[in-house]
């Protein structure tokens, strides 16, 4: 294991963010060291002395992209006061962001298939946990039975939901009727 000094751990951090910008633009495949390089103020060689794995580089960016997600999804939520109000803002939320950023669907699949594979499955499992608890917690407080369970199905639903969304858009009432459903609302 590294021990990085603050300048190093900079240097990380920017190449993360270049990456984080290459994976929103070109997707899975195009997210190589030279783009990466070309995206941010390093070079392709810096690139690698930081990450000796461009798999390892890619999972801290999608982890970048989770996290920016769930807080968007949050701020969302938090925006009402009452708890149903809150559960279907966040819900509004998470669909909303795969249909104003279409490449959002494409890449979060492609990277869920290529971490399987790899048996690298920090990332998804990460998203799974984020997203299953910001809902559990929005679901327990409108007083649903069994909030983690309705939370992972609704979590479920909705990555279904995206995938079908792509191919055939629907209106939100409707899916909401379903996620209420699953909900147990």
């Amino acid at each position: 294991m590294n021990t990085w000094s603050p300048n190093q751990l900079d240097k990380r951090r920017q190449i993360v963010e270049a990456a984080r910008t290459v994976l929103a633009r070109d997707g899975l495949a195009g997210c190589t060291a030279r783009s990466v390089a070309e995206a941010g103020p390093l070079t392709k060689s810096a690139i690698h002395y930081y990450f000796a794995d461009m798999d390892d580089l890619v999972d801290l960016a999608m982890a970048g992209h989770i996290d920016a997600f769930a807080a968007r999804i949050t701020a969302a939520a938090e925006r009402h006061r009452k708890p149903e109000l809150r559960f279907w803002a966040a819900v509004r939320a998470y669909l909303e962001t795969f249909q104003e950023l279409p490449g959002t669907a494409r890449l979060w699949f492609e990277y869920w298939i290529d971490a399987t594979r790899k048996n690298r499955v920090a990332a998804i499992e990460k998203v799974h946990g984020q997203m299953t608890g910001i809902f559990a917690g929005l679901l327990a407080a409108t007083g649903v039975d069994d909030p983690a369970g309705r939370a992972d199905a609704v979590f479920t639903y909705l990555l279904g939901a995206v995938v079908r969304q792509a191919v055939h858009p629907r209106a939100f009432a409707e899916v909401r009727a379903q996620v209420a459903a699953v909900a147990g609302m």
